[in-house]
C-alpha cells in the first residue's frame, strides 16, 4: 500500500510541475499588483488559462492528500 501511494505521489509531483511550467509567463503576483505598464487592469482567467489554473489547484490538493496519507500508512 505504501509503495502504491509513493508511486502515485511521484506521478502527481511530475504532473504538478508540468502544469506549473505550462502556465503563461509574466502572470505572477508582481504583475497582478503593479499592472502592465503602470496600469492596474484586472482580468479574469478564461478558457484554457482557467482550466490550467483549476487543474493546478486540483493537483496540489491531490499531492497534499497523498503526502498526508503516506504518513499514516504503515
Amino acid at each position: 500500500m505504501q509503495t502504491t501511494i509513493l508511486i502515485a505521489q511521484i506521478v502527481a509531483s511530475i504532473l504538478l510541475a508540468l502544469l506549473i511550467l505550462i502556465q503563461e509567463r509574466g502572470s505572477g503576483l508582481g504583475e497582478g499588483i503593479a499592472g502592465v505598464g503602470g496600469m492596474t487592469i484586472q482580468t479574469q482567467k478564461r478558457g484554457a488559462e482557467k482550466v490550467l489554473a483549476n487543474l493546478t489547484v486540483g493537483m496540489i490538493v491531490v499531492f497534499l492528500v497523498l503526502s498526508l496519507s503516506l504518513n499514516f500508512v504503515q
